[in-house]
């Protein structure tokens, strides 16, 4: 177990991550701003939903969702479908024009972290990805997606995550 200082840097660590942020907020389209491409991202990584299902993942209560779904069903990017187990609910679907939205913030993403990381090694930002995600696991993040199989030299540094990691890899994923 790491000792309390490290807990301590850790934690004022997180407090920065703020500006990482800020800096992946700045890149969305003004169109798009971050709630809506949480939904977006959501319903590209996991597919049809239920709207209680997408506020689960969001982590925001149903009348947050309402509004990010409003918006997004707006221009186009979603449709709201019957859901054929209970005509009260819908079922939320990603339209063409929304797959689209997608490959650009995930185009837009890809560019920032490439251009901020790109003094990086590739174990190096393969061993962030298994960290983050053993983060993410460690405090029952309901969103986190399949796990990646992490390279060899990073499979020696983060052993632990690399004996559970055995799907495929994640899909891209924007801000």
């Amino acid at each position: 177990m790491a000792e309390k200082t490290q807990y301590e840097e850790l934690a004022r660590s997180f407090s920065a991550i703020g500006v990482v942020k800020r800096d992946m907020g700045r890149i969305l389209p003004p169109d798009c701003p971050g709630g809506s491409a949480g939904v977006l991202t959501l319903l590209g990584r996991h597919g049809d939903m239920r709207m209680s299902r997408l506020a689960e993942l969001l982590s925001v209560d149903m009348s947050v969702t309402s509004r990010h779904v409003a918006h997004v069903a707006e221009r186009g990017w979603i449709e709201r479908l019957p859901d054929p187990d209970d005509r009260r609910s819908r079922i939320l679907r990603l339209t063409p024009a929304g797959r689209d939205r997608l490959d650009d913030l995930y185009e837009r993403t890809t560019q920032l972290l490439a251009d901020r990381l790109g003094d990086w090694s590739d174990d190096e930002v393969g061993l962030l990805i298994g960290l983050m995600t053993r983060l993410r696991e460690s405090f029952d993040d309901c969103r986190a997606g399949p796990r990646i199989t992490p390279t060899a030299s990073v499979t020696e540094a983060i052993a632990p995550v690399a004996e559970e990691n055995t799907t495929e890899p994640t899909p891209r994923t924007p801000a």
